[in-house]
C-alpha cells in the first residue's frame, strides 16, 4: 500500500458530560495536531496517492469550522461528547466526502481507505480508519 499524509491543527474548547471525564467535565481547551492519511493500493498515472496541495485544502476546510471554537456551542455537535475520537470521525466523514465527490486529484474509487489521527499531546492521540468505498 501507498500512502500520503498531511497535517494541520485546531484550538478549541469543550467540555464532556459523564463521570468518567473527571475535571474534563468543566469547559477546556485544547490544541489538536490533525494527521490525515490517504491510502491507495497503486500510484496513479501520475505517480501519486492524492494531490498533496488538494489534500491540505481539503483538510483546512474542514477543520474551519472548528478552529477557536467552544465545540458545546456547535448546532451539529449538540449533545455530544466532542472526545478526540469522535472529531476523528467526523473530520474522516468530510475527506471521505470528497474522496468520493474527486476532490483529491484522482478518483476516489482508486483509493482504498482514510486515516485521520488527532494528537491531544506528545503522548497521547486517538485515530479513525476505514475504506471509503
Amino acid at each position: 500500500m501507498h500512502a500520503v499524509e498531511v497535517r494541520d491543527r485546531i484550538m478549541i474548547a469543550h467540555s464532556f458530560r459523564g463521570e468518567v471525564f473527571g475535571p474534563a467535565q468543566a469547559l477546556h481547551g485544547a490544541t489538536f495536531v490533525v494527521d490525515a492519511c490517504f491510502i491507495a493500493p497503486t500510484l496513479d498515472a501520475n505517480g501519486i496517492v492524492i494531490d498533496i496541495g488538494r489534500a491540505h485544502d481539503v483538510l483546512s476546510e474542514i477543520l474551519a469550522p472548528l478552529r477557536f471554537q467552544n465545540l458545546d456551542a456547535v448546532p451539529a455537535f449538540k449533545g455530544m461528547n466532542t472526545t478526540t475520537e469522535f472529531l476523528t470521525r467526523h473530520i474522516f466523514d468530510g475527506l471521505a466526502k470528497a474522496a468520493k465527490a474527486n476532490g483529491l486529484g484522482r478518483p476516489g474509487k482508486e483509493l482504498k481507505a482514510i486515516r485521520v489521527t488527532l494528537h491531544e499531546s506528545d503522548v497521547a492521540r486517538a485515530w479513525y480508519e476505514a475504506d471509503i468505498a
